[in-house]
């Protein structure tokens, strides 16, 4: 048995653990080759782009963070892409693999999919910093993220107290708000924004003032750079986003950032009190995974192994409760998993 594995989309703290313990248990236990495809769906469009893995490759990379086996955001259903389809087809024939890995989020398990409706012996495995795929209770790489963002948050307390200041802390989360909700109930957030729930920003100045009026000269507010916060009152909630730059990737997602220095600049404005903002980005991706974050990857990797053998193919590993288990691929990437209201009002709780 010859498998291949690729990762695609956007880099994520447990990637080299997925890598390690496929390749661990492929080798070691089932006597399989695996062959590492670079750059994700790139390197199935383009050749050379392969390169078997041997246990010399996987050793001493459990803690590090990004992936040895690069990544992009390729999508070869692209229209900037001529024959994609056909051509990762037949780079799959070339290179004799029996059976294909994706680890990734919605995007590129959504490519999977569609190879697997064609024929493509395919598993999945979820990765996503922003937890937002359905069919899994946690993605790896979140855990990470959130805990990259309650340091900055805790930090940002000292600063903003010590200078009388509000600090608004933007975090990733496009479509859903589950970093900036964790790292917001974990770092003790005054307000968080998310785009499950769209605001005006009187109400946000409410929540500033509501403080001020016990005492407090300083707030922390946490959005996620998706969020929904209409500046000309209730009225002007029309759920656009506030976007980095035009232009969108391959997968049609515009470029977001850019809400916090909004939200700082109308803040301040508005209630008087100096605001600053920081934008955490790329920082929430980089750097080693957490524990919880390299045990749940590993059990992944290894679980897809054990998910080839038994031919649960067109299918991803999946965390329910303490429990891996299969779902089909369709269950991951047909709607975005979003933050439900029981965790938003145990965050609102605190709010103001």
């Amino acid at each position: 048995m010859r498998i291949g594995i690729l990762t695609g989309g956007g880099d994520c703290p447990g990637l080299n653990a997925v890598i390690r313990a496929v390749a661990r248990k492929s080798i070691s236990q089932k006597g399989w080759e695996v062959i590492g495809i670079l750059e994700g769906w790139r390197g199935l469009l383009e050749e050379g782009l392969a390169r078997p893995i041997t246990l010399h490759d996987i050793s001493g990379i459990l803690h590090r963070g990004g992936t040895i086996l690069k990544t992009s955001r390729t999508n070869p259903y692209s229209k900037k892409v001529q024959n994609g389809e056909q051509r990762v087809l037949e780079s799959l024939k070339r290179l004799g693999i029996d059976c294909l890995v994706a680890v990734g989020g919605e995007d590129t398990l959504g490519v999977a999919e569609k190879l697997y409706k064609l024929g493509v012996k395919v598993v999945g495995i979820p990765k996503t910093i922003d937890n937002d795929l359905s069919g899994t209770d946690f993605t790896f790489g979140y855990d990470t993220a959130v805990n990259v963002a309650t340091d900055a948050i805790d930090r940002l307390h000292t600063t903003a107290e010590s200078h009388n200041r509000i600090l608004v802390c933007e975090v990733m989360g496009r479509h859903s708000g589950w970093i900036a909700i964790g790292a917001g109930i974990a770092g003790g957030a005054d307000v968080v924004l998310i785009p499950e729930k769209p605001v005006d920003m009187d109400e946000v100045c409410d929540f500033v003032m509501k403080r001020n009026k016990r005492g407090k000269d300083f707030s922390i507010v946490v959005v996620a750079e998706g969020a929904k916060v209409a500046l000309a009152g209730e009225k002007d909630r029309d759920g656009s986003f506030i976007v980095q730059e035009l232009g969108v990737d391959e997968f049609g997602h515009v470029r977001l950032g850019g809400i916090g220095s909004v939200i700082a600049k109308e803040l301040e404005k508005r209630t008087g009190f100096e605001s600053r903002v920081v934008i955490l980005g790329h920082i929430q991706r980089g750097g080693s995974p957490t524990a919880f974050d390299r045990i749940l990857a590993t059990r992944f990797g290894v679980y897809a192994v054990d998910m080839i053998e038994r031919g649960e193919f067109g299918k991803m590993a999946a965390l329910k409760g303490k429990d891996i288990v299969s779902v089909e691929l369709g269950e991951a990437v047909y709607k975005t998993k979003t933050i439900d209201d029981e965790i938003y009002q145990t965050a609102a709780v605190f709010f103001g």
